[in-house]
């Protein structure tokens, strides 16, 4: 079993994830490259984020920094009240595993598990037992009572997603971090697993970021946040998918092609 770091609880008015001058630098000298530059934003708890921006502007790069996923180069970052930068690699890896869920675009679902396991495998593997009732309403609200022993190959996508957003929410975490969570998905079940991690916040009060090119998609969230060239440009509350678009149109306008 694994050791439990007395991670300190966040404050009610602590922010589920902010980042205050971070930065991220590739390279040195004439070919280095700022991925990210001095960005300064917040992620409210309870609250629904999309981050978007053009290719290389910066939206995965900012995601990996605040989940702990990559290092940073200045600045700081802080999930729950708790600064990364003081955690040793162990630590890290207990935060992850305690405070953060994640859904990426591929699944990353293990194909010898069924749905049930690999929902509840973080669990498992910080050695923890799944709390039975959160689990119930976890597996309720994605809608798989009668997948939970199918195996992935057994599961079609939109299905698959659903066992990952189910196991991202299971440790109730401080934060779930999504990237490009309906790319390889068909337009019905992509707006299934939005709308799952939608009412996760409005339901289930969780925290959700997800990073995204799609005005459909943005349109979701309770709030996008715009990034070019590393640095965060303009944000926009409670969007629909035409206001997001106008807004990424006026940036074309400026040379600036989200």
């Amino acid at each position: 079993m694994s050791q439990t770091y007395p991670f300190p609880a966040a404050r009610p008015a602590e922010p589920a994830a902010r980042a205050a001058g971070l930065s991220k630098l590739y390279g040195r000298g004439d070919t280095q490259v700022a991925a990210l530059d001095s960005v300064d934003v917040e992620f409210g708890r309870g609250r629904f984020t999309a981050v978007m921006g053009p290719s290389g502007s910066g939206k995965s790069t900012l995601m990996h920094c605040m989940a702990g996923l990559d290092s940073v180069s200045s600045g700081s970052v802080r999930v729950g009240g708790i600064e990364l930068s003081a955690l040793n690699d162990r630590e890290l890896t207990e935060l992850r595993r305690e405070k953060i869920g994640f859904v990426f675009q591929g699944f990353n679902l293990l194909p010898t598990l069924t749905a049930l396991e690999n929902i509840t495998l973080p669990l498992r593997l910080a050695g923890r037992q799944p709390d039975a009732a959160w689990l119930d309403t976890v597996v309720a609200s994605v809608g798989l009572a009668d997948r939970l022993g199918h195996r992935p190959s057994q599961l079609s996508g939109g299905q698959q997603q659903r066992v990952a957003v189910a196991r991202a929410l299971a440790s109730r975490p401080e934060i779930v971090f999504a990237d490009e969570p309906t790319g390889n998905l068909d337009s019905r079940s992509g707006a299934e697993i939005l709308g799952f991690l939608r009412d996760s916040v409005r339901e289930l009060g969780q925290s959700v970021v997800m990073v995204t090119h799609d005005p459909v998609a943005a349109s979701y969230a309770d709030r996008v946040v715009f990034l070019a060239d590393g640095r965060l440009v303009d944000e926009l509350y409670e969007p629909t998918s035409g206001t997001v678009l106008d807004r990424m149109l006026a940036f074309e306008a400026e040379g600036r092609v989200l």
